[in-house]
């Protein structure tokens, strides 16, 4: 199954990787997919970082298990389709090669089905118009809709190309500020395979067939019925933070897809119930970034304390604390 939307320097197809696909090879998987073009041409794709498999950047040998979505910007079409729009962008910082944004909560990344304008993508291509002739615009990861914080976004094709390389051999270096529900007494590691759960496609799942996902994380906060972790990905998966959470059985506050977004105990301070009543995301936010500049090769480093709403929240679960 596929779908195809056009950019100006590339057309984005969409797959879901069929079960008749299980056990192979990604880059055999698009041949079989992409039957119009040769295998060696899909893997320079796929060392281009013009292919994404569930929001990562795969490498050619990584499996498919079926139920992913595959996406291919196939390069050199020029039908532009995708809308320049003037919204306002956090940015934390910008040279002539790439940017460190601070993305809020409610904010799409990419057009997509529900989402066709109004998202980062669009941004980009107002305020840099030669953006289009890059994969994405320029983005090289994403974070999930409802998830504030910080990307890193590129702004030519070599910095695009040494950001990718970065995400995929793990040396770009993401944590994350993560209120969950329950008690967690210390730190620990998650390490649980995770791929697309075959009877819900917005949702990821633990899987012995997935890929390898593992999470590392220490208690920051810990108040009476809730705990603010740091989190360090390991891998990047998607959802891999509120699958792995959910999965030890402290789901994140507000997730409406993987927890109990209303989990109100029953002497529930009336501060902390007002804010959890009214909170309707998940309190999961990208506070810190760390690489290496994809041009000068400088080790750099951003941190962006959570967004109002999500600190709102912290400061109830402590006002429940007394």
């Amino acid at each position: 199954m596929a779908d195809t939307q056009q950019s100006t320097e590339a057309t984005l197809h969409n797959y879901i990787v069929p079960d008749d696909l299980v056990g192979v090879r990604v880059d055999k998987a698009l041949a079989v997919l992409c039957s119009g073009h040769s295998r060696s041409t899909i893997q320079s794709w796929i060392k281009q970082g013009l292919v994404m498999l569930d929001d990562e950047v795969p490498k050619q040998k990584d499996k498919v298990y079926g139920g992913e979505l595959l996406e291919v910007s196939v390069p050199e079409i020029r039908q532009g389709e995708w809308e320049a729009q003037d919204l306002p962008i956090d940015i934390v910082y910008e040279d002539e090669s790439m940017m460190v944004i601070n993305k809020h909560a409610g904010w799409v990344v990419h057009p997509g089905a529900g989402n066709p304008d109004g998202t980062l993508l669009n941004a980009l291509l107002h305020h840099y118009p030669t953006s289009r002739q890059l994969a994405r615009a320029g983005i090289v990861h994403r974070l999930d809709k409802d998830t504030s914080g910080l990307m890193v976004v590129a702004k030519t094709e070599t910095a695009r190309l040494g950001l990718t390389a970065q995400l995929v051999d793990h040396s770009l270096h993401r944590e994350y500020l993560a209120l969950c529900n329950g008690r967690i007494i210390s730190g620990n590691t998650v390490d649980e395979p995770i791929a697309r759960d075959k009877h819900d496609r917005r949702k990821m799942a633990i899987n012995m067939m997935g890929k390898e996902a593992v999470t590392h994380y220490r208690v920051d906060d810990r108040f009476r019925n809730h705990t603010l972790l740091r989190v360090q990905l390991e891998t990047g998966r998607t959802h891999q933070i509120r699958v792995h959470l959910t999965h030890i059985g402290f789901s994140l506050a507000g997730d409406p897809v993987y927890g109990q977004r209303l989990a109100i105990a029953s002497d529930c301070a009336p501060e902390l119930e007002a804010q959890l009543r009214s909170f309707k995301r998940q309190a999961l936010h990208a506070t810190r970034i760390e690489y290496a500049h994809p041009i000068t090769g400088e080790h750099q480093s951003w941190e962006r304390s959570m967004p109002s709403d999500m600190q709102a929240l912290v400061d109830a679960c402590a006002i429940d604390n007394h």
